[in-house]
């Protein structure tokens, strides 16, 4: 049995486990199931994460049920190379918020399986040594492919897991992708992990990366060239950032698997986030990700609406044709396509 099937402790008034329901309405009457997530059910939140992560039928409408229950949790990215130990360091950091008394959520993006595109990893292995209490919560999601290091419903499955009543959730990456830009619109805090190992990539490090990183946190510090990539981390950081914050980047000295460093990385999150309340920053960061919410859910109808036209099969395949003579170029049939579509739009 995995964290995520244990039942529920009792929680706050409002907040107690409800009565189970039959399977087959979970993952299809997205109401009903966000009663039950709201009174503390832990199936219904993992069926509820389910449903969402495969977007099945009834995953809009729990998310959209779910949606004003959201904005309490404070959360926290963890990304960085293969190997820099972010899955240990992730549970020893649930571990210390669990002891201060906080309800603890973890969203573990794996690579995929090439075969069913599920999670390859999962909470069993990575996360064996967290306590098994109620108040922790760990669920695995396939990254299925996305550049950036993120499931394609981390942030629903966030969703979820603030409205389920987490104070603060933590979101491991898959690994640095070629866009970092999702794991920090999907965060309060990043915190991006590197080893001494890592000192020759550091120099070639993409700006990116530097841009998006609230807390460094050289992991494996008891090893050799620890100290020196904490000192080119910091002299780098100065360099590209000075005077663009009032926030001044940490870059830490941690043992993930000694549990050495810990609490000045505790103390490091716990700053930011008084950091970002001083600013006003919180409600912002909020209407920037609904922004993006609603950006994406309208282009991904319009794209599915565009394709599913009638007409329009029949003029990519006659696209395709003419590029393949090497009459034409994908640029030039885009145009056309689009303009053809545009043309018979105005016309119904």
């Amino acid at each position: 049995m995995t964290l995520s099937d244990r039942p529920e402790a009792p929680r706050a008034p409002g907040e107690g486990a409800s009565p189970a329901i039959p399977g087959n309405h979970l993952h299809t009457d997205g109401r009903k199931l966000a009663e039950h997530l709201l009174g503390g059910d832990r199936i219904a939140l993992a069926r509820g994460i389910s449903l969402v992560e495969n977007e099945a039928e009834g995953s809009e409408e729990l998310l959209d049920a779910l949606y004003p229950r959201t904005g309490a949790a404070y959360r926290v990215g963890v990304t960085g190379p293969p190997g820099a130990g972010k899955s240990t360091l992730v549970g020893r950091l649930a571990t210390a918020f669990w002891k201060s008394g906080k309800r603890v959520g973890v969203v573990a993006v794996d690579p995929s399986s090439p075969f069913t595109h599920g999670a390859l990893l999962g909470d069993r292995i990575r996360f064996q040594d967290l306590p098994t209490d109620p108040r922790l919560f760990v669920r695995s999601m396939a990254s299925r492919g996305s550049p950036g290091g993120l499931a394609y419903r981390t942030g629903e499955a966030c969703d979820l897991l603030d409205a389920f009543g987490k104070e603060i959730v933590f979101i491991e990456t898959v690994g640095v992708g070629q866009s970092e830009l999702d794991i920090a619109r999907a965060v309060h805090t990043t915190i991006v992990v590197l080893v001494p190992e890592s000192g020759d990539e550091v120099q070639a490090m993409k700006a990116g990366l530097m841009e998006i990183g609230h807390i460094f946190v050289v992991n494996k510090a008891d090893r050799e060239g620890a100290a020196r990539i904490a000192r080119n981390l910091k002299e780098m950081l100065h360099l590209r950032l000075a005077g663009r914050d009032s926030w001044e980047m940490p870059v830490l000295a941690v043992s993930a698997l000694r549990g050495d460093g810990l609490d000045d990385l505790v103390r490091a999150i716990e700053r930011h986030r008084s950091h970002l309340e001083a600013a006003g920053a919180l409600g912002r960061l909020k209407r920037e990700r609904a922004e993006q919410r609603i950006r994406e859910i309208v282009d991904e109808g319009m794209r599915e609406k565009f394709w599913g036209r009638g007409e329009i099969l029949p003029l990519l395949e006659e696209a395709l044709a003419r590029i393949e003579d090497g009459r034409s170029s994908p640029y030039r049939e885009a145009s056309l396509i689009l303009e053809r579509a545009r043309s018979n739009g105005e016309k119904g």
